[in-house]
């Protein structure tokens, strides 16, 4: 068989998942099979790429070595605490060894009901599926830590969502699929054991040096705030807005996951939002590190009966551990953000200055992406133009590239030039070039989607052929709003 499975999450406890194999589709085609990822993973890659493995990618056949299940977890949603939520369209087929050594699961989505479906079809769209193969490998390209996309298949079946659309099969790979939300299942259920357990893989599997902490689960809570300070402080460099950051979305390994009405932002402003189900803007862009914090209350909450038997003194243990996440968060933003105006070594004046830069941004309805790529464009030439004509209002910018250009030396500016040039992409999976493939997917052309991949494979590059990729939407290509696909 194509993959070598060995599943360590399938023999933790029944309470840990529900036993389910997928639900057959009549028709399925391969749109697209990621060859070099399933390389890396040690897959025999001629067998994935054949009837064999498309039956295997699409649910229709059980692969020698899986033990197919849907996950276990609650979540909070939107602020509101859900205790039972689970794999309702997806299922973990196993988890294959990579040729780097490491573990990662292997995980199909919409490949049919399970036991947490609460009524759902457990189906995909297609369009969902191709946006996440799009974004989870455009994000990879820009080097955050995400799922990956190892497959995009066409079911050959229609799925009802406010009409009839096509259905699709998408398969993950991820370091793990454990949430905030997995360990908030058994925190509800105050099933102390298998906490512990559950605590115990993560340990081993991702934080095998808490192991040697003073006090491992304390290590464990420091290091997933760690990962997730440095992931949205990289997700807001890039300008993306993850759209439903609830519990049950954020993975403790520290990557990013489901990418449902996710986007990336055009023209700047901190309180944008795009999610359609996010009416209040509980996960606009500016609110990302806050919320990631709130997030990991609710992990610490989780971990209270582990850091110390005596709640008086878990508490204060969790505390010490949260406080942490503010200087992590704003440092990781600082670092990131001073890199895209060409600053390595930077101070709290040059924070002020993107802060500057920003609030301009905001008030002249310039494209992020684009201001930030033509930095390094008129920093070379000593031509302001491009980037003073991204802005609707220019006076602040003006004054603002005056002051920038003081903070720069002659001599510091080359390598402040490539410094942005490896920071501020050329290439991002824009709103609008997403609704096209999508569009065009459904109608059974997958041109479009395989030619957006390719140009975002190398986001950092100038690519002549693809130049159009890189501007912002008319006025009428503009996307005001996305969906989550359920």
């Amino acid at each position: 068989m194509p993959f070598a499975f060995d599943n360590s999450y399938a023999r933790l406890p029944e309470a840990f998942s529900a036993r389910i194999e997928p639900t057959p589709v009549s028709a399925p085609v391969m749109i697209r099979l990621n060859r070099e990822l399933a390389a890396d993973l040690g897959i025999d890659v001629a067998r994935l790429d054949s009837p064999e493995g498309l039956n295997i990618l699409s649910g229709n056949r059980i692969a020698d070595g899986s033990e197919p299940l849907a996950m276990a977890y609650s979540g909070h949603q939107f602020g509101g605490f859900s205790p039972q939520l689970g794999d309702g369209r997806a299922i973990l087929l196993g988890e294959v060894v990579g040729i780097d050594g490491l573990r990662r699961d292997v995980h199909l989505k919409g490949s049919g009901p399970t036991p947490f479906s609460r009524r759902g079809d457990g189906r995909s769209a297609l369009g969902p599926v191709l946006r996440e193969y799009i974004v989870s490998e455009a994000m990879a390209a820009l080097g955050v830590p995400t799922t990956r996309a190892l497959a995009a298949v066409a079911s050959g079946e229609q799925v009802i969502r406010e009409g009839r659309v096509p259905g699709g099969v998408f398969t993950r790979i991820a370091r793990s699929h454990i949430r905030v939300g997995t360990f908030e299942w058994f925190a509800a259920r105050q099933d102390h054991a298998n906490l512990r357990l559950l605590a115990d893989h993560v340990i081993a599997r991702h934080y095998p040096e808490a192991r040697e902490a003073a006090n491992s689960y304390r290590a464990l809570l420091d290091g997933v705030i760690q990962r997730q300070a440095e992931l949205v402080a990289h997700w807001m460099q890039l300008g993306f807005i993850h759209g439903v950051m609830n519990t049950d979305n954020m993975t403790v390994s520290g990557e990013t996951i489901d990418y449902g009405p996710c986007a990336f932002l055009d023209n700047y402003h901190p309180k944008k939002k795009f999610s359609s189900i996010d009416q209040q803007g509980r996960y606009a862009f500016a609110n990302q590190g806050p919320i990631a914090h709130w997030n990991l209350t609710r992990f610490a909450e989780t971990l209270l009966p582990l850091l110390n038997s005596d709640s008086d003194k878990a508490i204060p243990e969790a505390e010490a551990a949260l406080d942490a996440f503010s200087n992590l968060h704003q440092s990781a933003l600082q670092r990131r953000f001073t890199a895209k105006i060409g600053i390595d070594a930077a101070d709290d004046s040059d924070w002020n200055l993107v802060k500057t830069l920003l609030a301009a941004m905001a008030e002249g309805e310039a494209d992020f992406t684009l201001v930030f790529r033509q930095l390094a464009n008129a920093l070379e030439s000593g031509n302001d133009a491009t980037v003073i004509r991204l802005f609707n209002e220019t006076d602040a910018i003006i004054a603002w590239l005056r002051e920038w250009r003081a903070r720069l030396p002659q001599a510091a500016r080359p390598a402040a030039i490539a410094l942005m040039r490896r920071t501020n992409s050329i290439f991002i999976p824009r709103n609008h070039r997403i609704e096209e493939v999508i569009q065009a997917g459904n109608g059974g052309d997958y041109e479009p989607f395989h030619r957006l991949n390719e140009v975002l494979q190398h986001p950092f590059e100038e690519q002549g052929e693809f130049a159009e990729y890189e501007a912002a939407p008319e006025p009428d290509e503009v996307v005001c709003a996305t969906f989550c696909g359920t």
